[in-house]
Order: structure tokens, then sequence, then C-alpha cells
């Protein structure tokens, strides 16, 4: 069966992950390039070991580029780094007066936690990333191609983290604004409160999103293989505690029946992940990508595998 309501207009952000190696960057250019038939596509990725480059064989930077040969698609590889250090930039001014109004700290030490690289902030970029695009509303689809496994979860959890980080400045905050007020009666928000209200926004925004199953789908995908499908039973669970429920998987890389004993023999092993799967996940929508005999890169290689993947056009399974 193929991936299915993808189309739908509502839908805007898909996602694709799982264990690293299963084939989500294909699944996820190759999404791209059918779903650009009908829609202005942008295909992103947060993956710091950004692969996209290399599924279309060209180029691709921190900054939208045209794909060659494919109508209506775009792709661009987030920088994590350069956001965050786009965020400072733009937020420096409201984050270092919290700072110096709500601690004892003197400048240099300001100057010192200003400049910390805070764990799991680059996640926190990635997606905020993500959603500055969203906003401008240039493209009707959006797919993201997710780094492995614990590095999706915490940027799909990162409402959660930045929720907690603008608490913490709230904090400290709210000691500043009770000492105002007991000692001149009155106290006026500045821009440093509008910060705080505009990320406490953002973040209600994102986890929205997430959670608004019409606008976002999760795509996990993997491959017959006992660490890949255990890895990804932890990843669906983890989703679902987060509210973001998976609907639709992926099996990578199967095997057709073929007549020679090796063949044979690893079809039947895969046979029996497969049912695993089945068993284990149910409720799930399941879609069977063929083993390619080539490496799936370039234009011609990835439609070839969207028709397989989107349309489960079967004269495509290139079976080895």
């Amino acid at each position: 069966m193929p991936l299915m309501g993808l189309r739908e207009s509502a839908l805007k952000l898909i996602l694709f992950g799982g264990k690293g190696g299963v084939g989500k960057t294909t699944c996820a250019a190759s999404a791209g390039i059918s779903l650009a038939e009908d829609f202005k596509t942008l295909l992103l990725s947060t993956d710091p070991a950004h692969s996209i480059s290399d599924s279309l064989e060209q180029p691709i930077g921190d900054a939208a580029t045209e794909v060659k040969d494919a109508r209506n698609l775009s792709a661009l590889e987030i920088d994590a780094e350069k956001a965050l250090a786009r965020f400072k930039a733009e937020y420096e001014e409201e984050i270092k007066k919290i700072l110096d109004t709500s601690t004892n700290l003197d400048q240099e030490d300001i100057e010192s936690v200003f400049s910390l690289s805070i764990p799991g902030l680059d996640e926190v970029m990635g997606f905020k990333t993500i959603m500055d695009i969203m906003d401008h509303g240039e493209y009707g689809k959006y797919i993201v191609d997710t780094a492995p496994t614990g590095h999706a979860l915490r940027l799909l959890t990162m409402p959660r983290l930045l929720d907690d980080w603008v608490k913490m400045l709230a904090k400290l905050r709210w000691k500043y604004r009770y000492m105002i007020k007991t000692f001149s009666g009155k106290y006026a928000p500045d821009e440093a409160d509008d910060f705080l209200l505009n990320m406490k926004k953002t973040v209600k925004k994102i986890e929205e999103l997430l959670k608004d199953q019409s606008r976002c789908e999760f795509i996990a995908v993997t491959i017959p293989e006992d660490m890949a499908v255990q890895e990804t039973s932890r990843l669906i669970q983890s989703l679902g505690e987060y509210g973001v429920k998976v609907k639709q998987l992926v099996i990578n890389n199967v095997l057709e029946p073929r007549d020679c004993g090796f063949c044979r023999e690893r079809h039947k092993e895969q046979e029996k992940y497969i049912s695993r799967i089945r068993n284990r996940f149910g409720n799930l929508r399941t879609t069977i990508a063929f083993l390619q005999p080539l490496e799936v890169k370039g234009m011609n290689a990835l439609s070839a595998f969207a028709l397989q993947l989107m349309h489960g056009d079967p004269v495509n399974r290139m079976a080895v």
C-alpha cells in the first residue's frame, strides 16, 4: 500500500524519521518530488550530517535552493549553529536585560552566560527555523528529513524544552518585577517582557501544530531487521507520549522472493520481522518499499522510487 493522505491541502508539515541508515532521506526526497507535482514544496533537513545534497546530487545549503529538473521543489539544509547565532543577535538585548535586572551577575558574567552552548538548543533553533519559514506561507508542503531517532525526538519535544527555558527566564523576571512593584508601587512592561511573551506564543504555536493531525504528520521509516524494529517501537511510543500520533510506517529495503538460495533465506528472515512489525503496529498503515539494485539518488532514481512509495506502482519494483 502506498502512503496516503499526503496530498490533503490542509496537511502542511510532513516529517520522516527513524533509525540512522533506514532510508529517511530517500523517502523524504521522493515524497517531495511527488508532492511538488501538485504543490509548491520545500524539502528540509534537520540532520547535522545532511544527506539531501547527496540524494539530489546537487549542492544544497542553508538557504532555499531550487532543485534542478523538479517542478515546484526547493530544498534547504538547516544550519542549527547559524540559526542560534541569528537568534542571539536578534534577541541579545532582551536576554541580557533579563539577566542584568534579575540576577547578581556582573557584565562579564552575563557575557559568559550568553555565550554558553545550551544542550538541546540546536534542536530548538532547528524547529524555530522551520516555523519561521512556514509563517511566510510561501510553500504548500514542508517535508522534513529528520536526524536519527534521538535527535528527532529532541526536535519534536522542543516545545517542552523551550517552554522550560522561557519559564526559567520568566521566573527571574518575576522576581525583578516584584522588587520594582514593592519599592515603586507600579511596574511598566518593557521589551524584555515582550520577548518572553512572544516566545511563549511560539511554544504554544509549535505544540499545537505538532499535535494537529490534519496539519502535521510524522511518518516512521524502518527496515526489516531486529534493531531497527526495536528502535522504531521506542520511537512511536515516545512520540505518542508527547502527543504526536504516528499513522503510517514505511518498511524499506524489502527483498522480493527470487530463485536463488541466498534470496530465499534473506526473504524468509525479512518476512519474520515484517510479520513482527505488522503485529506490533497493526493500527498503522504499512507501506512496503522494495530493495533497489542501485543506490537511490538523483532525480531519475528518486522519481522511480516515488512511484512505488506514493502510488504503489508495481512496475517500479527493481528487486535483486
